[in-house]
């Protein structure tokens, strides 16, 4: 029976690499690159690795299965993807593929308030599944119309960022123009020449915008005052007080992301969230940041039969998947591993990637004798 994914890239890295020959530098480079000098982004990964699982190989078992459930939902496999910001920018019209290729295989999209696709499309193409991120804007009436449309959309789960205070340091977007407000060099318009796909697409579907905002930008703003714009609606700060009012407006399940601290998951329990996504914002905002799999392991077994605890950041495969599970998450996101796959394969992307990880993920249940999902803490060395 032949894998469910292209053979010629079996693995993360390998969509990386092809990847990068398909997309503009400074629009690889905003997607691949961590903060400061990525220490954080390679700790992320390289810490989830050192996670060693023990097999039970003579014990009687039956089919192993990658179903699992989280918030109530049964899905077909223990993992989602993550929010990304700006995908457009890194491959065009790529969050309708990565919606449309999750829907499909019954995994979670979640869409994030500042990428290049609105609420309504990523419902419409989800069927009312997509989950939605909210960037908490400091307006109340954008922030409870951003809501009420979520709502109108069907979204199941509400996920609040809290893990973006302030901007992260990050060298390459700045020396490629990409910090807001944006701009475009002489080389990166030499870097779009260079890529004819990226660049036949992009005037395809159109340069990318954040579309789930349009209804709140003032028309007719340049670059410029479009940054300024975004930098006075969103400060990207959240506490107890702004939590407040969205968990009394909000009906659906209500997760809070970027949880990095054990403080923060007591408050967030306290606060009734429905669950948790532990997170660095992949490697993004702080290089002195501890490990996702690292705050993992130190909340799993005080607050994991509390509150949902699930995870991104760092993981790059099925075995990694796996690691997580067995250390207490009970469900994983990844951002980058879904868009390397579109940057890669194009609208093959989704399915692609989907299917591998799934493919790797089943290899290793098989491999630990693991009938269920949720008897991967029992590998756990």
């Amino acid at each position: 029976m032949a894998p469910p994914f292209n053979t010629a890239y079996p693995s993360v890295d390998d969509l990386r690499d092809k990847a990068r020959l398909r997309i503009p530098r400074f629009a690889f480079e905003y997607l691949d690159g961590g903060c400061n000098e990525d220490v954080s982004l390679a700790r992320n990964t390289a810490e989830i690795r050192k996670v060693q699982l023990q097999p039970r190989y003579l014990r009687n078992r039956g089919t192993s299965s990658t179903k699992t459930k989280i918030l109530g939902m049964e899905f077909d496999a223990p993992f989602g993807i993550a929010p990304v910001g700006l995908q457009g920018l890194m491959w065009p019209n790529s969050p309708a593929i990565l919606a449309k290729a999750a829907f499909k295989h019954n995994i979670p999209f979640i869409l994030s308030t500042v990428t290049t696709m609105d609420i309504e499309k990523a419902s419409e193409i989800t069927e009312g599944n997509a989950w939605f991120q909210l960037y908490n804007p400091v307006d109340d009436v954008i922030r409870d119309s951003i809501i009420d449309r979520a709502s109108a959309a069907g979204c199941p789960v509400l996920v609040l960022l809290c893990d973006v205070p302030t901007f992260g340091f990050r060298p390459r977007d700045f020396k490629n123009g990409l910090a807001l407000p944006p701009k475009m060099s002489v080389s990166n318009i030499l870097q779009i020449l260079g890529k004819p796909t990226w660049a036949f697409h992009t005037l395809k579907y159109g340069q990318p915008t954040f579309e789930t905002l349009k209804p709140y930008t003032p028309e007719g703003l340049n670059l410029r005052q479009l940054g300024a714009f975004m930098d006075k609606t969103f400060s990207g700060r959240l506490n107890e007080e702004k939590i407040k009012p969205i968990r009394d407006k909000w009906k659906g399940k209500l997760v809070l992301k970027g949880v990095a601290s054990e403080q923060d998951t007591q408050d967030a329990i306290r606060m009734g969230f429905d669950g948790i996504i532990l997170s660095n914002h992949g490697g993004r905002q702080l290089d002195a940041a501890q490990s996702t799999i690292g705050t993992l392991q130190e909340v799993a077994g005080p607050y994991g039969n509390q509150i949902e605890i699930m995870i991104d950041s760092g993981l790059r495969s099925g075995p990694d998947v796996a690691r997580a599970i067995a250390s207490g998450a009970k469900f994983t996101f990844m951002g980058r591993s879904f868009m390397y796959g579109v940057g890669a394969l194009g609208t093959q992307g989704g399915d692609h990637t989907i299917g591998m990880l799934k493919t790797q993920f089943k290899q290793v249940m098989d491999q630990l004798c693991c009938e269920r999902v949720e008897d991967l803490p029992n590998h756990l060395i």
